[in-house]
């Protein structure tokens, strides 16, 4: 029976509306693959350049403390000022010198934890950051509050959340295929839909704690727009300058060294391990210890008086809220960067399992569209073959 035209015309808008869709397809798979990248990213820089690498220069060598890797920086560049040093998350990096050259620029260096010396410098856009804003928000520059990127980016949460929920409905009792081997030999659309299916009944709970992690990148942008803050983290004021103590001749006097500071700092924080220090950058400035404590997804600080040795002021886990908790949270649980090398690796695979099931919805669906529009065509076609003869039949009883 032939299909009325209006049926057949409503079957035609369909099929453009699925072809439509293949950009969103594509944008989802290269937001999960460059996800998956950016995990393991430092990683991968650490492969590819020597000086991102804690090298000892000895089997048994010893790392330096704080003080003596800052004065290893001085005696090399005496004009230059250090501002900050950071540990990134593993032993094996080099430790990251934030620093301010004599003419005003500022740059960071790669300095070696066991000897001291400056082993090269940052990039200002390596691979690590291409990544990362690639994934984050499209490269599309921020210029006033969050770039329309970051929102096209933490809106793909709402649906993946969505996604995962009616999964779960649609496939009953889900965990009966854990362990339901792929199919081989059948054609490609069965062998691409297990790889689906298996690879979505896995990635349940890495697929929940990315969605609702993305989603929260949506609100956070939203909040920050609007200038509305949920953190309690008090403002460290500066040291007043009566007092500063001074010298005879009317200078400051001198601070404790870095090592002191970061003594007190952790006496204060039972557990504390320190992973990145500000130094002071004037006279009436603290030094900044942070680092992480027994919760690994969330970073305590201590402001500490370079001339008093107090603590003026800290910010602890007991001091957050509930909420901060939770928004605290939510960027480690993205990104995997909160358990050293092991969790990243976890990361990595999972992302690597949902970026195959995002390629093989991509495959099915685009087979299924494909042979959708084959059978509409040959539909249309089949009309115009069976009216040509009636009309050659036509012509020839006029012409007789």
């Amino acid at each position: 029976m032939a299909q009325s035209p209006k049926k057949s015309k409503s079957r035609l808008w369909f099929l453009v509306h699925s072809w439509l869709a293949l950009p969103i397809w594509f944008f989802v798979l290269i937001v999960c693959f460059t996800g998956m990248l950016a995990v393991v990213s430092q990683e991968i820089v650490w492969l590819a350049n020597p000086d991102v690498r804690a090298s000892k220069p000895t089997a048994d060598a010893q790392r330096l403390n704080f003080q003596q890797v800052l004065n290893a920086v001085k005696r090399a560049e005496p004009d230059t000022a250090v501002d900050s040093i950071r540990q990134p998350d593993g032993s094996h990096f080099a430790l990251n010198l934030g620093v301010t050259r004599p003419d005003g620029s500022r740059a960071t260096l790669y300095v070696n934890p066991y000897t001291g010396a400056i082993q090269g410098k940052t990039p200002d856009f390596n691979f690590e950051a291409f990544t990362r804003a690639l994934h984050g928000w499209w490269l599309v520059p921020f210029t006033n509050g969050y770039s329309w990127g970051w929102y096209l980016v933490s809106l793909l949460g709402l649906p993946m959340l969505a996604s995962l929920v009616t999964g779960l409905v649609v496939y009953k009792k889900f965990w009966r295929g854990f362990f339901k081997p792929v199919r081989t030999g059948h054609g490609s659309r069965i062998f691409w839909g297990d790889v689906h299916r298996l690879a979505g009944v896995w990635s349940i709970w890495f697929i929940a704690v990315i969605s609702i992690t993305g989603t929260w990148f949506l609100i956070q942008a939203i909040l920050g727009d609007n200038h509305i803050t949920t953190s309690s983290e008090p403002i460290v004021p500066v040291i007043a300058r009566e007092q500063v103590p001074q010298m005879p001749d009317g200078s400051p006097a001198p601070r404790i060294g870095l090592d002191e500071a970061a003594r007190i700092a952790e006496t204060s924080i039972p557990g504390l391990d320190i992973s990145f220090i500000t130094l002071p950058a004037t006279a009436y400035s603290h030094f900044g210890m942070g680092g992480r404590g027994w919760y690994p997804l969330m970073f305590q600080t201590a402001s500490v008086n370079p001339y008093t040795r107090a603590v003026d002021s800290q910010f602890l886990l007991a001091d957050r809220s509930a909420l901060e908790f939770v928004i605290e949270s939510m960027r480690p649980l993205h990104t995997g960067d909160f358990g050293g090398l092991a969790i990243k690796l976890v990361w990595f695979f999972f992302g690597l399992v949902l970026t195959l099931m995002v390629l093989s919805g991509l495959l099915i669906w685009t087979k299924r569209t494909a042979q959708a529009t084959a059978a509409a065509l040959k539909r249309s076609e089949r009309p115009a073959r069976l009216r040509a003869p009636r009309r050659a039949k036509e012509t020839t009883q006029v012409h007789s």
